[in-house]
């Protein structure tokens, strides 16, 4: 018998050492979220009607909480990115997901968006998650409102099964902004 198996083990992952309340926090901020996603739509191309139809009356995306696009990237916590992105609009598409406050979540929204679709060429980004991180991808060229659907309750799945902490561990804010630019207090 090896040491291991006889030895006890401990935990040190900050998950499993979750307590009970904490625990029930981290559910309940994850419910929130999960039905309250403010959308921005980064929208370029043919795959925009079919969004469109999506938060349409007979699919209708308020159901699944992301009834009201945002248009301004700091009042959203969702990008849909629907479309073709070339080379020329992807700095401008960082700058919107950097300017998304936190948490904040990604959709690729159709093929084009997503592997850049059949333009092969010099002008097209071939994946919008070449720029910034991705954590749902809806193929289809144009995707039917159900596989938009499906791809919402795959986001609101993992949106849901997330951590969420409360507070902030660590030195406070304003210590961190202090030693950003060397205040003294």
């Amino acid at each position: 018998m090896a040491e291991s198996d006889i030895a006890p083990v401990l935990t040190t992952r900050r998950d499993e050492a979750m307590g009970f309340f904490e625990r029930m926090v981290s559910k309940g901020l994850g419910w929130a979220r999960k039905y309250s996603l403010f959308t921005y739509p980064f929208a370029t191309a043919c795959c925009g009607m079919e969004f469109m139809s999506v938060a349409a009356a007979r699919h209708d995306i308020a159901r699944f909480g992301a009834e009201f696009p945002r248009f301004s990237p700091r009042q959203a916590d969702m990008l849909m990115v629907i479309g073709t992105i070339n080379l020329k609009q992807a700095p401008i598409l960082k700058r919107v997901y950097e300017q998304m406050a936190e948490p904040k979540w990604v959709v690729a929204f159709g093929v084009c968006a997503s592997s850049g679709g059949f333009y092969d060429n010099y002008a097209v980004l071939q994946g919008i998650d070449r720029i910034i991180p991705v954590d749902v991808y809806i193929p289809g060229c144009p995707p039917r409102p159900e596989q938009v659907l499906d791809g919402l309750k795959l986001l609101q799945d993992k949106i849901g099964n997330q951590v969420h902490r409360v507070g902030h561990r660590g030195s406070a804010p304003h210590d961190l902004l202090a030693s950003q630019y060397n205040l003294t207090k």
